[in-house]
């Protein structure tokens, strides 16, 4: 997701400029990105964005460079076991993406839709004669066919920060550097009433003090995030659910079972970045349904699979 609000920025602020976008379409085999990922090129070949661990975004750009100058789209495919002694195949579409002025083009509106915290599909066709990607309306649903790639671009992560203690600057910083959408709330007040969430939004409330927290959780749980992660100890928590309960009756289906507390993954964290680090890998692990244990132990690809059924992601 950074890579692609990176490539939405670099676009932006070049309104004049002609590019080409490359799009992974179609992976065998280990391959570093899978489809649906992006790269940029610009007219003198250099690129921004990474479809592989570095061995083809040279090549890419020199096609990206040729791509421009004709305004004809290609269709590349790499043996990268043969080229690079990794086991893996790819299929690249590289496209001309025109100037934005004088109405936009594809990625300046897959980051209005994004800002909007809209449905952002788009269709990809890498074989036959129509090559090239759309925005498709969120209403048509379409079949798979060969030689298309519908892609879904997830919302950016949106973390709801309520405080104002040592941890949030490290965390703001932590989300920022992965292209999350940070927001801070000095007071629960602060929410808006007529707040609308998604499956990308998830909260944290550290405003040690009690009477805070016990408005923070009174606004968050009825939201039914997938994440609500609590500072403090076990004692405090069950404290502040017991005094919510006097006023409100907690659903757990609806809201509790998704509060996280205390929250962070354990890594031993003591000072406010370990804590940090801890809460915002908690948080991702939460939202790709992912449990944070080790890599070596996890049976099957590392990049594929969810929490099986009767899992409890954490």
């Amino acid at each position: 997701m950074k890579a692609l609000q990176q490539i939405i920025r670099r676009v932006a602020e070049n309104p004049f400029r002609p590019w080409a976008l490359a799009t992974l379409v179609q992976t065998e085999g280990s391959t570093y990105r899978k489809p649906g990922a992006r790269l940029l090129v610009d007219s003198d070949g250099s690129t921004l964005g990474v479809l592989s661990g570095g061995c083809l975004e040279e090549e890419i750009g020199r096609h990206g460079r040729k791509v421009i100058g004709d305004g004809s789209p290609i269709l590349l495919s790499f043996d990268t076991k043969r080229l690079y002694g990794c086991d893996g195949q790819l299929k690249i579409l590289v496209e001309p993406l025109p100037a934005v002025r004088p109405n936009g083009n594809l990625i300046t509106e897959i980051g209005r839709l994004l800002r909007n915290r809209q449905v952002c599909r788009i269709r990809t066709c890498f074989e036959d004669n129509a090559l090239g990607s759309e925005l498709l309306p969120p209403e048509v649903l379409l079949a798979e066919r060969r030689g298309v790639l519908i892609d879904t671009v997830p919302l950016p992560v949106r973390l709801l920060l309520f405080g104002s203690g040592p941890e949030i600057e490290p965390i703001t910083q932590l989300a920022r550097n992965l292209g999350w959408v940070a927001e801070r709330f000095g007071h629960p007040s602060e929410l808006p009433e007529d707040f609308r969430s998604d499956a990308q939004t998830a909260a944290l409330v550290m405003t040690h003090n009690f009477g805070r927290d016990l408005l923070a959780l009174d606004r968050l749980l009825p939201l039914q995030l997938r994440y609500v992660g609590l500072l403090g100890p076990r004692k405090r928590h069950a404290e502040l659910l017991a005094r919510l309960s006097e006023y409100r009756p907690l659903d757990f289906d609806a809201g509790v079972r998704n509060l996280f507390a205390p929250a962070g993954l354990d890594i031993g964290s003591e000072a406010p970045e370990e804590i940090g680090l801890s809460i915002v890998s908690e948080v991702a692990a939460v939202l790709s349904e992912r449990r944070g244990g080790f890599l070596r132990e996890r049976k099957g690809d590392i990049h594929t699979g969810i929490a099986t059924a009767g899992e409890d992601a954490a």
